[in-house]
């Protein structure tokens, strides 16, 4: 098991990859400043179903246990949800004691930070993703939900107490879902690492070669460059926008063709493609969406926008993301692999680049 260690300005805290790294549940908590009063898991249908009772078994020493189970999906990260959940821990009468278990992916571990971010002014949390993707989303402290006018618009920064990133809770993921986080950990390697990108490239040809010692390997290296990232820009005042690359187009295509219709990976994906050609054209020398566009095909990435949005619904989409300034987009743009800027975009390139993604 791998313990990679998250250093921030406001916490330090252990991120513990490997076979049945939620067994160590229990030690965690019994470090904790106070031994929890209560503890509330939070999760989805899909993960309780498979995962729930054997969080609860790891608690079996525990009292007042309780878990709140909503939808699985991205419509789940409402404020509907958020709202619900607040009131399961009011009636169940947590307190600032208690702790919450976000048990799931990236929805679930949003959802579940920002209601233990904001109950009582904010209790402890612990991660413990069962998705790829959440190897992004569990590390960082990045805490949200969706409104109808853009995702994870209304949030806050709330680091947890530690991740349990047990892989055994990644065997039961549809091929869907595993191309969707691996997309996040090819962003890690554009955005940071050339050695780690041109070793995802050599190595996993397709999904069907994403085994179990090559997923830990995807998994370490993703995880160390976000807690990198993270240690030197906690709350996204610079260096860390860079997290952000292929999300602005991303977060765009996810809303307008309705939440939930394109996975968050897929998005990326696409959005990783359109950011590399505008790169291109602001940076002649960089010879490299050719090289991504045959590769996403191998993995099964879309490379195509649907004709059902238009240029100009994304682009309004678009300068709904939080990067966006006094109405000009500004994107997270590769000059080479591994060196990456966050840079203002004109309306006019950003239309014509995206008419090159519509077949």
């Amino acid at each position: 098991m791998q313990e990679i260690i998250v250093q921030t300005d406001t916490k330090s805290y252990p991120v513990l990859l490997g076979n049945g790294a939620s067994t160590q549940l229990p030690i965690i908590l019994e470090k904790f400043k106070k031994k929890p009063s209560q503890i509330l898991i939070i999760t989805d249908d899909s993960v309780a179903n498979l995962y729930l009772a054997d969080i609860k078994a790891q608690l079996k020493g525990w009292e007042n246990v309780h878990s709140f189970v909503f939808a699985n999906g991205e419509k789940a990260k409402s404020f509907e949800n958020y709202y619900a959940i607040q009131s399961y821990a009011l009636e169940k009468g947590l307190d600032r004691q208690s702790a919450v278990l976000a048990l799931g992916g990236g929805v679930v571990g949003d959802i579940a930070g920002f209601v233990a971010s904001t109950f009582m002014r904010g209790i402890p949390f612990i991660q413990i993703p069962t998705t790829i993707l959440a190897h992004d989303s569990a590390v960082g402290g990045k805490v949200a939900i969706n409104h109808p006018l853009g995702k994870n618009m209304i949030g806050s920064f709330y680091q947890p107490e530690a991740v349990l990133y047990d892989v055994n809770y990644l065997k039961t993921l549809p091929k869907e879902e595993v191309r969707s986080g691996f997309a996040e950990v090819i962003k890690h390697g554009l955005i940071w690492d050339r050695n780690f990108f041109n070793w995802i490239i050599s190595e996993i040809k397709s999904l069907d070669d994403l085994t179990m010692d090559r997923l830990l390997v995807c998994l370490e290296n993703g995880v160390k460059i976000k807690a990198e990232v993270v240690a030197d820009d906690e709350k996204e005042t610079g260096q860390r926008a860079i997290l952000n690359f292929g999300h602005t187009l991303g977060h765009a295509l996810e809303a307008a063709y309705g939440y939930g219709k394109i996975s968050h990976g897929d998005g990326v994906a696409l959005g990783i493609l359109a950011a590399t050609r505008i790169s291109e054209k602001l940076y002649p020398e960089l010879r490299l969406l050719d090289e991504l566009l045959g590769y996403w095909k191998h993995i099964g990435f879309p490379t195509t926008i649907d004709k059902s949005v238009s240029p100009l619904e994304l682009l309004d989409w678009m300068k709904k993301d939080k990067k966006t300034k006094q109405n000009h987009i500004h994107m997270v743009l590769i000059q080479e692999i591994g060196k990456v800027n966050l840079q203002s975009v004109p309306d006019d390139v950003i239309i014509e680049t995206l008419n090159e993604f519509y077949v």
